[in-house]
């Protein structure tokens, strides 16, 4: 096969840890060829109905001194490939949407995963929404009286942006903070969009448990750690992570989401639970691969490509 990957510059990834660099070794391992390019290169010709983006074909190694080389680059029509991945990371902005718009353009002729119409309707923090019996009390909103009756309601709350990313101004507000007001006001302020305000979960500071999904079907889960007195626990917040195992409650989420990812075509996600409570569905760029690595000694980006490699043949 010929995949390439729509992804953040090679050059500023995480070795250790980047998940879309992990999937393009393993499809090279396994005799694919491997190609990337930047989101900010696609180009659509109304015209000719044409997407193309400047390309590049790699070789991958895996050394952290030198762990990628440029054979070739030329724009190329992305109808030429198998498949396209699409890996850069968050924002979730107008240009993320952008792209998945224009992905939509070939998603008949090339295998991209995730589907871009489906990326685009279920953003991590809404998609949620589709499970309301699975989550924590749950406001979206920008009006000042909804979320203060939400959180006299429920007393201490989380409030964070409907469309942040790794763990961007997550804030735990206490039940009778003098500062609810201020930070409210600041937050309602500075984000474009809507608040997320949710219950708050003492729970978390055991644990927000990661299940990586592929076709709808569970292949790995880890526990994320947050730091001593916080309250965020993704990784690139300095979160530990150790083994865990699926509850009967974490069982019923993932039965009951993965028939829907599967139909939607969200073919790798991955899903926080806190205490028996779905709080993401992460579709855009999800990770995980060094930490099932890690915790379960799973290789899942060579069964992330095998999978792929069988959706092909159908």
């Amino acid at each position: 096969m010929k995949i390439v990957a729509q992804m953040d510059d090679m050059s500023t990834i995480k070795f250790a840890f980047d998940s879309t660099f992990a999937m393009l070794l393993a499809a090279q391992e396994r005799g694919h060829e491997v190609f990337y390019y930047l989101p900010s290169e696609l180009s659509y010709d109304f015209t000719q109905k044409k997407l193309s983006a400047n390309v590049r074909k790699v070789k991958l190694r895996n050394d952290a001194n030198n762990y990628y080389q440029i054979i070739s680059q030329k724009i190329t029509d992305l109808t030429e490939f198998d498949v396209v991945l699409l890996r850069q990371d968050p924002p979730f902005n107008m240009h993320y949407i952008t792209s998945t718009y224009l992905l939509e353009r070939i998603a008949d002729k090339v295998l991209v995963l995730n589907n871009p119409a489906e990326v685009r309707n279920c953003p991590e923090k809404l998609m949620v929404s589709m499970f309301p019996d699975l989550m924590a009390p749950t406001l979206f909103s920008k009006d000042l009286n909804q979320i203060k009756e939400f959180y006299q309601t429920h007393g201490d709350i989380i409030l964070k942006p409907l469309y942040g990313n790794g763990g961007e101004s997550i804030m735990l507000i206490k039940k009778g903070d003098p500062n609810f007001n201020s930070i409210l006001e600041v937050m309602i302020g500075y984000y474009d969009g809507l608040i997320l305000a949710q219950k708050f979960l003492p729970q978390v500071s055991e644990g927000d448990k990661r299940i990586i999904l592929f076709d709808g079907e569970v292949a790995a889960k880890f526990l994320r750690i947050p730091k001593q007195n916080e309250i965020v626990s993704t990784m690139v917040r300095g979160g530990g992570i150790r083994q865990t195992e699926l509850s009967k409650r974490d069982r019923e989420i993932c039965d009951r989401l993965g028939p829907e990812l599967k139909k939607r075509g969200l073919f790798f996600v991955g899903i926080d639970v806190i205490d028996g409570h779905l709080t993401e569905i992460n579709v855009t760029s999800p990770t995980g691969f060094s930490a099932a690595k890690l915790i379960e000694n799973k290789e899942l980006a060579q069964e992330f490509i095998m999978r792929v490699e069988q959706k092909i043949a159908k």
